[in-house]
């Protein structure tokens, strides 16, 4: 497709947009899956030593909401990869049960809500990051999806961390805050830039995501 041809398309989204998203977020059901089973084990010394501590490895579940639109760039791509990956960990059978989905759901709007800020809001940022799906976009977005995650774990009835002390929700959910940066914004940049240079994004705007600028 003609960098014209998806100029024009704008923030609609294509046929070759849901196809792809979708197989994102279903690899990222997969990825949910086995990265709940590998919690459950890494989590026990972390809880043993401070429980808040296993926010540091929630940022493996964010993945699909960044990565997503990182790729697409389109609006409500974070949000259709996070929730669709978080039914598919469900179909496989997850630990968690059907909460999944609202964290799914949770996640997916703490990156959107960030994206939409950053590269499609009308504010201060637009000059520095409109329309530019940089290294900070992603770190952010990525804060954004494991601040959601932290809050909805610490303070909704449903969350594994309830019954913490307020300064151990707080810990937690700065935790996983940083794990959503750095885990789920830092790779999925990463992994982006390296799917570019393949040319298997050549239909996306991402297609030229190897040679952006990082910062700028």
């Amino acid at each position: 497709m003609t960098t014209a041809a998806i100029k024009k398309t704008g923030n609609t989204w294509r046929v070759v947009d849901i196809v792809v998203a979708a197989l994102i977020a279903i690899t990222g059901g997969v990825i949910f899956w086995a990265w709940s089973q590998g919690a459950g084990i890494v989590s026990a010394p972390m809880n043993a030593v401070y429980p808040p501590l296993t926010g540091l490895i929630a940022g493996g579940w964010m993945i699909p909401a960044v990565l997503g639109m990182l790729i697409i760039r389109k609006p409500g791509a974070a949000i259709f990869c996070e929730t669709v990956a978080a039914t598919g960990e469900l179909i496989m059978g997850s630990q968690y049960g059907a909460t999944v989905l609202i964290s799914g759901l949770l996640q997916g709007l703490g990156a959107e809500l960030v994206f939409f800020l950053l590269v499609y809001g009308n504010f201060r940022f637009k000059s520095f990051l409109h329309q530019k799906y940089n290294l900070i976009a992603a770190l952010l977005a990525g804060a954004g999806a494991g601040l959601f995650c932290g809050l909805n774990d610490s303070f909704l009835p449903w969350g594994w961390n309830i019954a913490y002390e307020p300064g151990d929700k707080l810990a937690y959910i700065v935790f996983c805050t940083i794990s959503g940066a750095v885990i789920a914004g830092a790779l999925s940049w990463i992994a982006t830039r390296g799917l570019a240079r393949t040319g298997v994004l050549s239909s996306f705007a991402s297609r030229k995501a190897a040679s952006e600028p990082v910062f700028n």
